[in-house]
């Protein structure tokens, strides 16, 4: 069986509360160094057989109509064996 994963991140020009909240929470961990946080989603979508160019078209179909939100969200589309 092969693995499609669909990564799913909010734009850079969008506020995303989760990942500051989660900046702010390491340092009080012990946490240093860390200058960003940003917080997505991953999608993890399996296939029989082979991963073919049409079955990569329908998953960025889906990656573009119910995953993400295009207007927000950018998403990468990748395989894994």
């Amino acid at each position: 069986m092969a693995r499609v994963v669909v990564a799913v991140m909010p734009k850079p020009e969008i506020l995303d509360p989760q990942g500051k909240a989660v900046q702010g929470a390491l340092p009080r961990l012990g946490f240093s160094g860390v200058t960003d946080v940003r917080q997505g989603k991953r999608f993890e979508i399996q296939f029989e057989g082979e991963v073919t160019d049409a079955v990569l078209a329908e998953v960025e179909k889906m990656a573009e109509t119910l995953l993400s939100n295009p207007v927000i969200e950018n998403y990468i589309v990748s395989v894994e064996q």
